[in-house]
């Protein structure tokens, strides 16, 4: 997992969670305290709101992605533009700054005025907009969308979201967003809840995550909460999304999101990542097949590896003598590990994805109960 420097500073495994405070300029946005039209206001609720309750970085929108409002021009949002440059010269705290916009023009010109990286909604639908990052060597937020520029982040299934952020490549200093929230009529809460459990696939890129999952309807929705009670889940959420290699969380609710992605932090799983003797070791965070089979991809592996990536443990008890009996003797023909107990009814399989598709193939016999739960095992780890 590569470290991406913005602005000096550090993104990446090995640094602490990156807070993303939230700051609009545009009238139409949703979340009326971040709205601000006079740059002296909006540079006191930036340091005061923001800066001081731990906000790394502060993204500056100029318009509202909300699909019920139209979408501004290259040439509306640089109108929009000059606001947001005034703030960010009035702020007195320190902080990375961030602009929000699809467009190359608007990019060029924020950089050149201050700012400090961007965010892309539209994911490179602007083709000349990584090219502009990568000339002034910036890091850039990459969120997954279509070809086109006035649909962001309107890609449902979870396999289509990880294809469209490879649309006009990476830069280096790429941070993938994989784009919760309904961006399109299309997208369901489901969705976005199928996107946060398979959170860890998107490390295969290798490059660091942010999130924007505050105050999300898929997690509103868990506990029947309303926008103005979502604090909690959305808390909750942040620390397993940090846990499960986020690394950057953008907010509304700046200390206690921090808070929350500090303890996803402290308890994240122990991996060896070390340079020995000029020799860099990462252990992969993979816990699954398809994480491997994501990781494997930057090494046009095939998907035989990732059968062998992940050991998966199950527990059987309820068999009979006979079924046990054909159980064990099979086992011994395939790399998958038994491990019987004290009770005669009970076992424990240990194996790869590989060894439980070759036990299923070797399962035979009149124990069909026998082969549907070895067959079940088999789909539940592949």
């Amino acid at each position: 997992m590569r470290t991406v420097d913005a602005a000096g500073l550090q993104i990446g495994d090995d640094q602490p969670p990156r807070i993303m405070g939230v700051l609009n300029v545009s009238s139409e946005s949703p979340y009326k305290p971040s709205v601000f039209n006079s740059p002296d206001e909006a540079a006191e609720y930036v340091d005061r709101e923001l800066i001081d309750e731990g906000a790394d970085i502060v993204d500056v929108g100029l318009e509202s992605a909300n699909k019920k409002f139209e979408v501004l021009s290259a040439e509306d949002e640089l109108d929009r533009l000059d606001t947001a440059l005034e703030t960010i010269e009035s702020v007195s705290g320190d902080a990375i700054f961030s602009i929000e916009t699809r467009y190359h023009e608007v990019a060029e010109a924020a950089l050149d005025g201050g700012f400090d990286m961007v965010n892309d909604i539209c994911g490179f639908a602007d083709p000349k907009l990584p090219e502009v990052c990568a000339d002034y060597d910036v890091a850039v937020a990459k969120m997954a969308s279509p070809p086109d520029l006035e649909r962001p982040g309107a890609i449902e299934d979870v396999d289509d979201i990880y294809d469209a952020l490879e649309l006009n490549g990476l830069t280096d200093k790429t941070i993938i967003d994989p784009a919760f929230g309904g961006w399109s009529e299309d997208k369901t809460i489901e969705d976005d809840r199928e996107t946060f459990r398979r959170l860890r696939e998107f490390r295969g890129y290798g490059h660091p995550i942010l999130v924007s999952i505050n105050r999300k309807n898929f997690l509103r929705s868990v506990a029947g909460r309303e926008t103005e009670e979502a604090l909690p889940v959305s808390l909750a959420a942040t620390a397993m999304a940090v846990e499960r290699g986020a690394h950057v969380i953008r907010t509304h609710d700046v200390a206690e999101t921090r808070d929350a992605a500090l303890i996803g932090n402290e308890f994240s799983r122990d991996r060896l990542r070390e340079t020995i003797d000029g020799i860099a070791v990462e252990e992969l965070d993979i816990t699954t097949q398809r994480e491997a089979e994501r990781h494997l991809d930057r090494y046009n592996a095939a998907d035989a590896a990732a059968d062998d990536s992940v050991i998966r443990t199950f527990e059987l008890t309820g068999l009979g003598v006979d079924s046990r009996e054909q159980l064990l003797n099979t086992v011994g023909e395939t790399p998958v590990t038994a491990v019987s107990g004290a009770s005669d009814n009970a076992l424990v399989l240990i194996g790869t994805p590989s060894g439980f598709k070759s036990l299923r193939r070797r399962i035979t016999g009149d124990s069909s109960r026998l082969a549907a739960t070895v067959e079940r095992i088999s789909e539940r780890c592949c």
